[in-house]
């Protein structure tokens, strides 16, 4: 991969306001260093600016290497084939084919270094599974394209970057299936990930409690005596800087947040609730773990506003933005 080498955005729930994203940060990045293309519908894109009144022309490209040339005057879009007509806000697994395409040539573009990084624009996971998606969402499936690796979901933003612990599960399953090697595997994927991608050399964890108080003393609880202390004591071991098990609600206002690089959580909302508060439109999901980057929005398909020229291209940006910094740290 070279430096200059382009981001790839794919297509997502074509329902959803991924496409509109797409448009409206090619008219906000268009000047930029790092250029990015869409693996998408040509003529689904073509119709959605015009339908949004977005001077966005888009061309088709055959490659990854012909982007550079392209961006500053069309959004490059290396084509997939949607089945059949998109009706926004009303997603359809006929189409569920094209969106899991552009995530899996996404993949391998990225596994061939043919491209810095893949940005995923939002799913809408019932309508892929209704067509029989097997995984919870991007991450697993990832996980599973790059060869079966480990990895762990970040969500980050400048002010806040937590890593929950069990991800896509029920808060009663959440806590059934916590355990201490789940503690250990995130935490150290958390670390890898901030040093490769983030550039911090000694990065500093701070490891959430579940219970209230984390427990109290086990009034209120024994998982942080059981499950989380002896992770965070293993993780010592490993010779990462972890404290905790700490209460979450004094983990995440700003004081707290100067003392540690990311917050390992127990369970989905733990984590998502605070970052969405400090900064909800520009939250970026990364995959640390693929041995590629891998970013998207920190939000979902919005199908209630899509096609209606309402959706904020922010949190794209952002991703765009975290990606092709990654990109940088990873190739020097």
């Amino acid at each position: 991969m070279t430096a200059a080498a382009p981001l790839a955005v794919t297509m997502g729930e074509p329902a959803g306001i991924g496409g509109e994203l797409s448009l409206k940060a090619w008219t906000l990045r268009r000047r930029a260093a790092r250029p990015f293309f869409a693996i998408d519908d040509v003529a689904r894109l073509t119709a959605l600016a015009a339908k949004l009144g977005l001077d966005v022309p888009v061309r088709e490209i055959a490659q990854p290497a012909e982007a550079g040339r392209v961006f500053e005057t069309a959004l490059p879009v290396l084509p997939v084939r949607l089945r059949t007509s998109v009706q926004a806000g009303r997603p359809d697994p006929v189409n569920a084919a094209a969106t899991l395409q552009a995530i899996e040539r996404a993949a391998k573009l990225a596994l061939a270094g043919e491209i810095a990084g893949m940005v995923t624009n939002p799913i809408q996971k019932k309508t892929l599974q209704d067509a029989g998606f097997r995984h919870p969402g991007h991450t697993e499936y990832l996980a599973e394209l790059a060869g079966g690796v480990e990895v762990a979901m970040m969500l980050a933003c400048p002010e806040l970057r937590v890593v929950p612990v069990t991800i896509h599960l029920s808060l009663a399953e959440a806590v059934r299936t916590l355990d201490t090697a789940k503690i250990v595997r995130a935490g150290r994927i958390a670390a890898a990930g901030l040093r490769s991608l983030f550039g911090i050399a000694n990065p500093r964890l701070a490891v959430a409690g579940l219970n209230p108080h984390a427990g109290e003393q086990g009034s209120m609880g024994d998982e942080e005596a059981r499950l989380i202390a002896p992770a965070i004591e293993i993780l010592r071991r490993d010779g990462l800087d972890a404290k905790g098990p700490a209460p979450a609600d004094t983990l995440f206002h700003p004081a707290a947040r100067a003392h540690y690089d990311a917050a390992l959580c127990m369970y989905h909302d733990q984590a998502l609730i605070p970052i969405k508060t400090v900064d909800f439109a520009g939250g970026v999901n990364v995959t640390l773990g693929l041995p590629f980057v891998r970013t998207s929005p920190d939000h979902g398909t919005a199908l209630d506003i899509a096609g209606t020229g309402r959706a904020d291209p922010a949190s794209l940006l952002a991703a765009l933005s975290m990606a092709d910094d990654m990109a940088r740290r990873r190739h020097t």
